[in-house]
């Protein structure tokens, strides 16, 4: 057995095992815990290995969500935001509208209403962070968009643009933050390498505990759906 990290935001963990009976390289994702496993053939070497899996990931970030059962927000529904679990109720509310533990919304249309709700308190939650982070390391950034990704949390562009899933918003705040200031870190060093974690570290110094929770809860994020 052995333990390949696809590099991504967040990177993805994945168990190697080799066997004689193997013709091809196979991937499979366990549907209980979202665990990856590849399996290689004697004849396919390490790198060989990392390239087949860079070229899945995608496809291993999607197997990983599809893995969990969907959760069709409406009434009655349990919905985690910013790390508090709230129960959807539907009502004659013209908005939807958070307050002591329920999140009402209307009675009409209530999964469209709550995913507008949530895109915009996302918006405001990450151009704060945003915003903090880059004044801190006294850098700027361009366009700020919001989409809802499946392979990674968030980007930032050769031209200082950033990207951030929205869906970030069921997560509890110090994960939103850390996955900000990792892409406004890429700002100065557009790597990974130990001058770009020194610069996380910087801005957000307890960045192991949400990188680990990402890797372990992150998918589950991808289950909610607004239809």
């Amino acid at each position: 057995m052995g333990r390949i990290t696809v590099p991504g935001n967040p990177p993805i963990d994945v168990t190697t095992r080799r066997s004689a009976r193997a013709r091809r390289m196979s991937l499979r994702v366990s549907r209980l815990d979202g665990r990856v496993t590849l399996t290689l053939p004697r004849w396919a070497s390490d790198r060989e290995g990392r390239e087949f899996l860079d070229k899945q990931a995608d496809w291993i970030t999607r197997a990983q969500a599809e893995g969990l059962e969907p959760v069709i927000v409406g009434d009655g529904v349990l919905l985690p935001v910013e790390g508090e679990i709230l129960r959807v109720t539907a009502s004659r509310a013209r908005g939807a509208r958070r307050s002591d533990g329920v999140l009402e919304a209307p009675s009409r249309a209530t999964g469209l209403a709550l995913r507008v709700w949530l895109i915009e308190l996302a918006r405001d939650r990450i151009a704060e962070a945003a915003d903090k982070h880059a004044a801190t390391l006294g850098v700027s950034y361009g366009r700020l968009t919001l989409r809802d990704t499946r392979s990674r949390w968030g980007s930032c562009s050769a031209e200082g643009n950033l990207m951030l899933s929205w869906r970030l918003i069921f997560a509890p705040p110090e994960i939103l933050d850390y996955v900000v200031a990792h892409e406004v870190a890429h700002l100065i060093e557009m790597n990974h390498s130990a001058a770009f974690w020194a610069r996380v570290a910087e801005i957000c110094p307890e960045y192991q505990a949400p990188r680990k929770w990402l890797r372990s809860e992150g998918h589950a994020l991808h289950r909610y759906r607004f239809d």
